[in-house]
């Protein structure tokens, strides 16, 4: 299971903060190329990482990841139509719980990121398209993992990550199910208690 871990926390690792006007002047395919080989370095070569250190491994996420994600569409959308009727300080708790859980969960598998290589396939991308897949395989351990990104134009220009694809199947619409789950049995606040519990027992590494 955990070589399957690192996949989607390669996708997000190739967003590095490179800055908001480089972010505006390239396609999405452009940014993954340039940032991807910088970020896999930088995981490499912090032992820290290496051995798995939580705190080392959330600060180079708030330094190269956050910058260009969109963790708040990304829980949006997970969420459903639940969203609409949450409040603002429950979207803010269920945003901040899953980017949380997120991390907590590929902890590991950003210790483990060492020499894969990542193939890109041709982009299909048009000119004045505000939303684009990215499409990659990456290669690990011999076998390539079908790995896609999906990134949307904000309005100010900049490309930003929010869903991701491994082996087919999409994160946004894996959690959506779980989300919905948790909903109908009780609530948005249900949902947030879930989530926080869930971070609570991978803290406590279980």
């Amino acid at each position: 299971m955990k070589k399957f871990w690192l996949i989607p926390v390669m996708a997000f690792m190739t967003y590095t903060a490179a800055g908001s006007a480089m972010a505006q002047a390239q396609s999405p395919e452009a940014l993954v190329k340039q940032t991807v080989s910088e970020v896999m370095a930088a995981a490499k070569s912090d032992p820290n990482i290496q051995k798995g250190d939580l705190n080392s491994i959330t600060k180079l996420v708030e330094q190269k990841i956050l910058p260009h994600a969109d963790f708040s569409r990304t829980t949006q959308l997970a969420t459903g139509r639940a969203w609409r009727e949450a409040t603002p300080q429950q979207r803010e708790q269920l945003t901040t719980q899953f980017k949380a859980l997120l991390l907590r969960t590929y902890a590991g598998a950003i210790a483990q990121i060492r020499d894969q290589q990542v193939n890109y396939k041709p982009f299909r991308g048009q000119p004045g398209d505000t939303d684009a897949v990215v499409y990659t395989d990456v290669i690990n351990n011999g076998q390539p993992i079908e790995l896609d990104y999906r990134l949307y134009k904000t309005a100010s220009g900049e490309w930003k990550l929010y869903d991701l694809n491994v082996l087919g199947a999409w994160l946004i619409q894996t959690y959506k199910s779980q989300f919905n789950e948790q909903i109908n049995q009780s609530g948005i606040d249900g949902l947030i208690q879930f989530l926080t519990q869930r971070n609570r027992q991978l803290s406590g590494g279980k």
